[in-house]
């Protein structure tokens, strides 16, 4: 996809497992890419394994300082073709248990925060008159999930969200879309009971986790001219465990 070369792109919670793969796809099909993420230490790291990116330290939270993250990321790279929205928390616990700063807490950053980053993106992307933005929801976001209404309301959210803002935007040559992750293997899945992570690999028809590549590969379809029909959508990337 040599369309991809020397594309400005921005990658927010660059530092995570998934974060990380994106960031590696973006970097081998020579994408100009600026990371972002809370940890500069991490951030670092990464830069470290892929020297030409650029790296930036922010907390989608301070969404009084979203424009001026988007503006500052812009200056670096020198312009803005793509935004890859991946930041976002779990504070999970039954609904009934839910403090009302947990919920608070996970819809103004993956939705409050998600949404001030693409409507200050799409501000840069209007004036080059192109751009992609790629939004990352979950499956969870589409089926519900336990002890998760917070997290499920935000990634159902951003899924609306980004279809309203193809409406808007389509015809400016700005396409906004959708990634739905299923059960990925990574440091948090790591962390589940043996006996559930069967349970829900046996709902899973590919009959594996899937993996961070998985993801990235999705991403770099949708940052590329292959995708550019694509608008309003959402990729669901689970193995079959949801079928929209």
């Amino acid at each position: 996809m040599k369309d991809l070369e020397n594309k400005n792109v921005i990658v927010t919670g660059a530092t995570g497992g998934i974060g990380n793969s994106i960031v590696e796809k973006l970097y081998e099909y020579g994408a100009n890419i600026l990371a972002s993420g809370t940890k500069i230490d991490k951030l670092q790291e990464l830069q470290n394994k892929f020297p030409k990116i650029k790296i930036l330290r922010f907390d989608i939270s301070q969404k009084e300082k979203v424009e001026e993250f988007i503006n500052n990321s812009t200056d670096e790279l020198g312009g803005l073709d793509c935004i890859v929205n991946n930041a976002g928390i779990t504070q999970d616990n039954l609904a009934i248990r839910m403090s009302l700063s947990d919920w608070e807490n996970v819809i103004n950053i993956n939705l409050t925060s998600t949404f001030l980053m693409n409507k200050f993106a799409i501000k840069k992307m209007l004036k080059n008159k192109q751009g992609k933005v790629i939004n990352i929801s979950s499956v969870v976001g589409h089926t519900g999930n336990l002890g998760q209404t917070n997290y499920t309301a935000s990634k159902a959210g951003i899924v609306a969200m980004s279809k309203s803002l193809a409406i808007e935007y389509g015809k400016k040559n700005i396409n906004i879309n959708c990634i739905s992750p299923g059960f990925i293997k990574t440091a948090m899945t790591d962390k589940i009971d043996d006996k559930i992570k069967e349970i829900i690999i046996s709902k899973i028809p590919s009959g594996r986790l899937g993996t961070s590549e998985d993801i990235a590969n999705a991403v770099l379809f949708l940052a590329s001219s292959k995708s550019d029909y694509i608008n309003g959508e959402t990729l669901h990337v689970n193995g079959g465990m949801y079928m929209a």
